[in-house]
């Protein structure tokens, strides 16, 4: 079976962009890349041969839906994620820690909008050495999460590439509670890879870069982490509270990670991110942005959004965009998806979803040209 490996192609003359190929045992990821979010192995709207035939080459599933329902071991039991959800290409998965914290604080894409954070609403009970302990958002109850718990839940779903336990902090934080939280996080980290290096059951494990936006905890995060044989490295945790914080930040942590490793950047893929974030040297990054925006009626072309429900488009029989080859603009009208969107017709939400899904695979190949050009 193909082994984890990580390979730098192109160093860009003109940025830190640069293009590579990760190796997994599942098959290749040309970076840089956009990585789908199937929350709960599956991407809304859409079956897993769809997305395979639309060529996206790497899918994030969440491991704390996926504890929660269906239950690891009984994805262990159908012969791990892939068999599971007939999905034959590469997919990563999250320790369950981001949502754990976003869901009782809010998540980090609300803080690069500046919406702020929600109260602890009562999903977190308590934080300590061991781990977390929350409660089930489907049923109420108790369910404790800690590095090892995480770490073999992840062994269980068989993802490519997996995720150490971490804890998400709001941007709003105290410095004093963040270097605390820095602090146990890192122990944490080691515990997950502790336990990872005991069966490493053919995947890789990235570890989770934290410190907010302050450099000198961003640079011990670094420093810690990267001492440690983890495969490659995450940028997570609060990224500012606009995307010039973000973008601030990264520029400085960026040439502290070893090059010889991949790097991803956490739940980060809307379009204006991507330019910024690309020319900094950044492999990989997940979002269910382009998928959700499909579902709102909101589609991705080269001249900007598209709103499907403007009265406009009622009569609009070309589609969605010219010289798009995607299966929904081979075969469809704008009307007619405009018309599936007024009639709440779901397979509305499917078209749109495979439309935008195969804009963000084209996007990334456009990118990964322009860098082999050195015009990133």
């Amino acid at each position: 079976m193909k082994k984890f490996k990580f390979e730098v192609l192109y160093k860009s003359k003109k940025s830190g962009a640069r293009v590579g190929k990760i190796s997994t045992p599942h098959g290749d990821i040309d970076t840089p890349n956009f990585v789908a979010v199937g929350t709960n192995g599956t991407l809304k709207a859409l079956d897993n041969k769809t997305v395979d035939s639309i060529g996206l080459q790497l899918m994030f599933c969440n491991t704390y839906h996926l504890i929660l329902q269906p239950g690891s071991e009984v994805v262990r039991d159908a012969g791990g994620l892939h068999k599971f959800i007939n999905r034959d290409k590469p997919i990563i998965t999250d320790s369950g820690g981001f949502q754990v914290f976003s869901l009782a604080y809010g998540s980090v894409e609300n803080e690069l909008k500046s919406k702020g954070l929600k109260r602890n609403d009562g999903t977190v009970i308590k934080i300590n050495e061991e781990g977390v302990l929350f409660r089930s958002y489907r049923d109420g109850k108790k369910v404790l999460l800690t590095p090892e718990t995480s770490v073999i839940a992840q062994k269980n779903l068989g993802a490519d590439i997996i995720i150490p336990l971490d804890e998400l902090t709001p941007y709003h934080i105290a410095p004093d509670k963040l270097k605390k939280s820095l602090d146990r996080t890192h122990r944490w980290e080691k515990r997950s890879l502790e336990e990872h290096l005991k069966n490493p059951n053919n995947q890789a494990m990235y570890a989770v870069l934290h410190g907010g936006i302050y450099d000198d905890l961003r640079n011990e995060s670094c420093k810690i982490l990267t001492s440690l044989p983890f495969d490659g490295f995450a940028i997570g945790g609060s990224l500012g509270k606009n995307r010039e914080e973000m973008v601030k930040m990264l520029a400085l942590l960026m040439p502290k990670l070893p090059e010889d490793k991949p790097n991803h950047l956490l739940g980060i893929g809307d379009l204006k991110s991507l330019e910024a974030c690309i020319p900094l040297g950044i492999d990989t990054f997940d979002s269910s942005y382009p998928t959700r925006a499909a579902r709102h009626g909101v589609l991705l072309t080269r001249e900007g959004f598209l709103r499907i429900a403007k009265s406009s488009n009622s009569q609009n029989f070309c589609p969605i965009e010219k010289n798009c080859t995607c299966s929904t603009c081979q075969k469809f009208s704008l009307a007619y998806i405009h018309h599936l969107f007024k009639a709440k017709e779901l397979v509305g939400l499917t078209l749109a979803t495979i439309h935008n899904l195969h804009f963000m695979v084209e996007l990334m190949k456009n990118y990964r040209n322009k860098i082999l050009q050195n015009q990133i």
